[in-house]
């Protein structure tokens, strides 16, 4: 299938200034012709991303299928929309974004357990990290829905992300019988390693260490939004429980 979403530059109006290459985090430009934009990737561009658009000062650059109505801002919304929806391309700098993502707060202990594990670190290093000039945001966001799960690239509950990147840098499940007991179905929900054990609610050194080098150490792009698929796993958790709870919604509330 030919790929139904990419930029598309207007020469006539590029300056060159290499803006766009630059702060590509997918890879669609080819670095090497920097800074002259020569797209050489177009199926790595993430659909409805306007990043590169965004960013550019004498608004040279469309998408081939765009239809959202969006028109080139000449470079003067780089500071309020992301490039995607997982964030990616956000200036980050001097700011911290924990958020915890989860399946329910009643009834499955991993995810109690590592709601209260989260709290308290988040406690103890929020002044740490607002002291040396942090802005620290902290948000727990529920999937309601499969829907929501979807926007958010969810992959396993519990999901701790910093700055739009899950602390692990794999997802490791097993058999979840507080979850399987809310659908009625067989659910698998996330475990961490850390120091060559398994824990199915982290301690409390793991998540302190893992946020503090997400915000310190070296990263990559951060950036998730390429490839995702729902998982079978979540599937089976949303169907089984509007299955259980006789709803007829098609989703959109259970």
């Amino acid at each position: 299938m030919a790929k139904t979403w990419y930029p598309v530059i207007d020469y006539s109006a590029c300056i060159e200034c290499g803006t766009c290459v630059a702060k590509c985090p997918h890879g669609v430009y080819d670095t090497t012709k920097a800074p002259s934009p020569v797209v050489t990737s177009p199926d790595e561009c993430v659909d409805h991303c306007h990043g590169c658009g965004n960013r550019c000062p004498v608004g040279a650059i469309t998408y081939v299928g765009d239809d959202t109505g969006w028109t080139p801002p000449n470079g003067t919304q780089e500071a309020e929309e992301p490039c995607c929806s997982c964030g990616c391309g956000v200036t980050t700098e001097k700011k911290v974004l924990v958020e915890y993502l989860y399946l329910d707060l009643h009834t499955c202990e991993r995810c109690i357990g590592t709601d209260g594990v989260l709290d308290e670190v988040m406690m103890t290093l929020t002044p740490a990290l607002k002291l040396a000039g942090f802005e620290v945001e902290y948000n727990k966001i529920e999937m309601k829905t499969a829907e929501l799960a979807v926007k958010h690239r969810f992959l396993s509950s519990p999901t701790i992300r910093v700055n739009r990147e899950d602390i692990c840098g794999s997802v490791k499940e097993n058999s979840c019988g507080c979850c399987s007991e809310i659908s009625g179905s067989d659910v698998d929900c996330r475990v961490f390693e850390y120091n060559g054990e398994t824990y199915e609610v982290p301690p409390k050194e793991m998540l302190a260490e893992a946020i503090l080098t997400s915000v310190f150490g070296q990263n990559g792009s951060g950036c998730s939004c390429g490839g995702y698929e729902f998982p079978e796993n979540l599937k089976a958790f949303f169907e089984g429980k509007k299955s259980k709870s006789g709803c007829s919604c098609g989703g959109s509330c259970c």
